[in-house]
């Protein structure tokens, strides 16, 4: 019996002891380890417990930090002349490395943090050098974008509205083309620190449905450096330049159309009657006083410059032909009313003969009384002198009949004289056939207005623009 017990308790042994040799020889697949709380990797990464200090720069001491900006054009507009500046609102992106921020404990390529992060790390002190206004946006939150990469390197995006200085050369307004800039720039980390770079691909990029009011924004954008040189030391900086081209649809609406209804207008003046008066002088100064207004108010909307521009050709020419039109009826009329200066001048004439006619008579009479007891043939001497006289007086109204304003022998009418508008008058007219040569000559002044005019205008108009919507074009695409 007690043989049978140790047996069984010797096998039993033996059985535990081979089990625990087994269990030993197995292998049990092991737990990964569990990552760390978000909370636990971010105040590793960039919190007290890392030792990340945000106040020093990526390779503290080394190269400079290169940092790749790229822009997204949102809307683009409220380009003004005045103060020569434009408006646009774009997303900024700001890309460099940091080996600090550099992580192994998360799987994933890249983390996007909140925007309040952005107050731990280090970032670029960029700023628009050309910049008049700016201003964030925080609706419905704070519009920026902070994403880490596994490798260290950080991606900083914020939206932006800027408003940019952008000089501005109005000569050839409103057909103009103006290149407007963009400099983003360093403020205190010089070259030796920091230097910006523009993306290789797409660098600059336009939103599809951008439209400007009255320009056209060309696809060709000019990216380059434009590095300052200060007493501070050397700064990066990188520049993007917009060509925009104007288009004068509105210009051609709102002034120059008008501008060219109002000279045309003015030279219906030409085909009134010219005892018309108060009909003429009222079109033309209605005319002339239109066309102030018009180019009183091109120039409401420009800046003062001192040079001048296509519009204020446009606007000064087309003020002198309205004017020239009211000034031709001023001619028109002064002719039409020198048969009554022509009359007047040969009525003052006869009086001046008639008063010497009268002297010279007075004057024989009283010496033929003084002679007549002594010698009577001096008295038929004195009526023969008289005689005389009164046929000079009338030869030289002959004459005068004959000449119509060219001077006498005797000098007698220096007026008529000094009129050389009476010249050219046949001999032997009436008072209607006079009057009717000088309303001949006024209506003379009109035909030949009514061709002279428009094809003056229209030869101005060649010039104009041929000047510049084709010559100062090519120069100035030239010049892109």
């Amino acid at each position: 019996m007690l043989l049978h017990i140790f047996h069984l308790w010797t096998s039993f042994g033996i059985f535990l002891q081979g089990r625990s040799v087994l269990c030993k020889e197995m292998k049990f697949p092991s737990r990964a380890p569990k990552p760390p709380s978000p909370s636990d990797f971010l105040d590793k990464l960039m919190g007290r417990t890392s030792g990340y200090d945000a106040r020093i720069r990526p390779n503290f001491k080394g190269p400079p930090v290169n940092v790749t900006c790229n822009i997204f054009i949102n809307s683009f507009g409220s380009i003004t002349e005045t103060t020569m500046d434009y408006r646009l609102n774009v997303f900024l992106r700001q890309q460099w490395n940091d080996p600090r921020l550099a992580y192994k404990e998360y799987p994933d390529d890249s983390l996007d943090l909140d925007p309040s992060m952005l107050d731990s790390i280090w970032k670029p002190d960029l700023f628009f050098a050309n910049e008049k206004g700016a201003n964030f946006h925080e609706v419905t939150t704070d519009n920026k974008l902070l994403r880490i990469f596994q490798n260290g390197n950080v991606l900083y995006s914020i939206r932006l509205t800027l408003t940019l200085s952008c000089p501005m050369d109005l000569k050839n307004f409103p057909m103009d083309s103006q290149t407007c800039t963009m400099q983003l720039e360093s403020f205190g980390y010089t070259m030796n620190d920091l230097i910006f770079e523009w993306l290789d691909v797409g660098a600059v990029q336009v939103a599809d449905d951008l439209m400007l009011p009255q320009f056209v924004l060309k696809e060709e954008k000019g990216l380059g450096y434009c590095t300052k040189h200060y007493n501070t030391g050397k700064f990066t900086c990188i520049e993007v330049k917009f060509y925009l081209e104007r288009q004068m649809g509105y210009y051609l609406i709102q002034m120059y159309i008008p501008s060219l209804l109002t000279v045309i207008l003015s030279w219906v003046s030409f085909w009134i009657n010219m005892d018309a008066a108060p009909a003429r002088v009222g079109l033309g100064i209605t005319t002339v006083l239109t066309m102030t207004t018009q180019s009183s108010g091109s120039r409401a909307s420009l800046p003062k410059v001192s040079y001048v521009k296509a519009i204020d050709i446009w606007m000064a020419v087309c003020l002198l032909f309205v004017f020239a039109a009211l000034l031709e009826y001023a001619a028109v009329n002064f002719v039409s009313r020198q048969h009554k200066e022509f009359f007047r001048l040969r009525k003052k004439l006869k009086e001046q003969q008639r008063q010497r006619a009268q002297a010279s008579t007075g004057d024989s009479k009283a010496k033929g009384n003084n002679m007549s007891g002594n010698n009577a043939p001096h008295g038929n001497a004195a009526q023969q002198c008289s005689a005389c006289a009164r046929e000079e007086e009338l030869a030289q109204q002959g004459f005068l009949f004959q000449s119509y304003g060219l001077a006498l022998s005797t000098g007698s009418a220096p007026e008529m004289d000094a009129t050389p508008v009476f010249a050219d008058l046949p001999p032997g007219l009436g008072f209607y056939d006079i009057r009717r040569r000088f309303v001949d000559r006024a209506k003379r002044i009109d035909t030949i207005s009514r061709a002279v005019f428009p094809m003056s205008f229209l030869m101005f108009n060649v010039l104009y623009w041929l000047t510049y919507k084709v010559l100062r074009h090519e120069d100035v695409q030239a010049t892109l």
